[in-house]
């Protein structure tokens, strides 16, 4: 197994480009649903938001690929892209006026105490699953390893559910920025509604959905260096053998104990000798409010685990996104494997302070309490 070889900073345009789908979450805090007169617009979407956090946190130069619509809506978001620093790349599409095509809604609550948040999806005829190879000029914005103008691509299985072409672009996308000598990550997030829907479409069983997502994301992740995903993501995005999800194993043992997320490497690296690291955040639920946090990353054959947290959470939306972007930046940055680990773990941690789905903390922030500092009024 090769090892990870990210390329200089002098003399690329983007220290990462994201490619995914940009869409609006509506947020009524802790009012049911049924009930709320009023919410909240966050701009998101998982491989936007590490680009934006990126940006806004930790510096550096990033930019997005995306589809934006010519209407209002689209211009809310292209603000947001704009004061976030991400240079745009967009594939535009014009309204019809009537049906389309839209921009994403994605709707969350907070949910409070015991009672869970609550999320539910509008994404129908959304311009993200109209993308397709070819949107793009990959070899314009990446370059050649000569001189190249990106030094990390990412993406992630939300994107790839969209429809049967986005799979194909993630491909042709990863293709071109491994030809440049970039480093390819992509976030498992598998998301099984997504699929499903997907699949019937096409007039394909729940069954066959599974089975159908299991192979594009086996063939996406045949182009990655660096994974993001849990176990249930491994065994169900990609048909990696270990204890079934919800099994009384898995029940038993803690959702911070890493052993069953590290006791799947032999076969991941098995599977995909193309992988170098794998990472995962570690969560136990509490309630709403009151989450216990970790993370562990597995890098080059040696595995590193962040320390466990108490967390007060306001928002745990973005936490994940959170996490991958504080670990791109530690390795962007030549931090060791375990320091990188440890900053993801605070950016993430960080995250569930503050609402909505990016980041809105500073860099001196993680820093202290990636290196265990605590809540005591700064003067």
């Amino acid at each position: 197994m090769a090892s990870l070889s990210i390329p200089a900073a002098a003399g690329a345009s983007h220290d990462l480009l994201a490619l995914g789908a940009l869409v609006t979450r509506l947020d009524p805090g802790i009012i049911p649903f049924a009930e709320a007169s009023a919410y909240t617009l966050h701009v998101s979407g998982g491989e936007y938001n590490v680009a934006s956090n990126l940006s806004t946190c930790f510096g550096l130069r990033t930019a997005l690929a995306s589809a934006i619509v010519d209407y209002p809506l689209g211009r809310r978001i292209e603000y947001a892209v704009q004061k976030a620093g991400v240079c745009p790349y967009f594939q535009r599409f014009a309204f019809d006026g009537v049906r389309g095509p839209n921009m994403a809604l994605v709707w969350s609550d907070r949910g409070q105490g015991v009672r869970a948040p609550v999320v539910f999806y509008n994404r129908a005829n959304e311009a993200a699953g109209r993308l397709k190879p070819g949107s793009f000029d990959w070899n314009r914005i990446f370059g050649t390893r000569d001189a190249p103008r990106v030094r990390w691509f990412h993406c992630g299985g939300i994107f790839s559910a969209l429809s049967p072409t986005t799979p194909e672009l993630v491909i042709e996308a990863m293709e071109a920025a491994q030809k440049a000598g970039a480093v390819v990550s992509f976030d498992l997030n598998y998301r099984a509604k997504l699929w499903a829907v997907a699949a019937a479409e096409q007039g394909l069983s729940p069954e066959q959905a599974s089975e159908g997502a299991a192979q594009i994301l086996r063939k996406i992740v045949s182009h990655v260096d660096i994974l993001v995903g849990n176990e249930e993501d491994l065994q169900k995005g990609l048909g990696i053998k270990g204890p079934a999800v919800g099994s009384r194993e898995t029940q038993a043992a803690s959702k911070l104990d890493p052993g069953t997320f590290l006791g799947m490497m032999e076969r991941v690296v098995k599977d995909f000798p193309n992988i170098k690291a794998v990472a995962t955040t570690l969560r136990e639920v509490h309630s709403t409010n009151r989450h216990s946090w970790s993370a562990v990353l597995w890098f080059e054959g040696k595995s590193y685990l962040a320390p466990t947290g108490e967390l007060d959470v306001y928002d745990r939306v973005g936490g994940g996104d959170g996490f991958a972007a504080g670990l791109f930046y530690g390795l962007l940055s030549g931090k060791s494997p375990e320091e990188a680990l440890k900053l993801g773990w605070a950016h993430g941690a960080l995250i569930t302070t503050t609402p909505g789905d990016t980041s809105m903390v500073s860099l001196d922030q993680v820093e202290a309490f990636a290196q265990g500092g605590s809540a005591r009024i700064q003067r």
